[in-house]
């Protein structure tokens, strides 16, 4: 990854984090996940046709369905890891419960278990969120169909998918704090 990706996945990563803690969605300190984190490379690949098909026409939600996805993996993680750890591809998974246009709300109402103000004040986040990592990929000005422009939409797929993790970890009780 050449440096100028590597500063833009580092844009992204500062702009929801103090987004999202500037709403108490996460903490100050994000959660470390490995098991979680091992599979953004999975995960990732597999979302990449769906998630670059819709990009053009929906880009809020090709970037917000990922931060969905992020929630969803970490849910899973905390109530029964042993068995969905054994999902040959948990995107797909997810995907296939209904389909790709309503996934979030398969997530929201069947995975994290939200209803009615809930349901909508996550939706709502999640798409400011999308909005936001969209924004500052367009304002890159990165030539469409090149090298460059494909790495930074997967490093703001990362970054939402990681933000996705921390906010649903955080909901579940997980609080990340420095030791003295």
């Amino acid at each position: 990854m050449n440096k100028d990706i590597k500063n833009l996945e580092q844009l992204f990563h500062t702009d929801l984090h103090q987004y999202l803690l500037s709403i108490g969605k996460v903490d100050e300190r994000l959660p470390e996940a490995p098991d979680i984190e091992e599979l953004w490379q999975k995960i990732g690949e597999s979302y990449l046709p769906d998630g670059m098909r819709e990009f053009n026409a929906y880009p809020t939600v090709s970037l917000g369905w990922m931060m969905f996805i992020g929630m969803a993996i970490a849910k899973y993680w905390d109530t029964d890891w042993e068995l969905y750890s054994k999902v040959g591809d948990l995107y797909k998974y997810l995907r296939d419960q209904r389909d790709f246009d309503h996934m979030d709300d398969y997530i929201c109402e069947k995975v994290l278990l939200l209803a009615g103000e809930d349901h909508a004040m996550m939706t709502k986040t999640v798409g400011e969120c999308a909005s936001r990592t969209y924004n500052l990929l367009y304002h890159q000005h990165l030539e469409p169909g090149t090298p460059e422009a494909f790495q930074g939409y997967v490093s703001a797929l990362h970054q939402m998918y990681l933000m996705g993790m921390s906010m649903e970890l955080k909901r579940l009780g997980y609080h990340m704090t420095k030791l003295n």
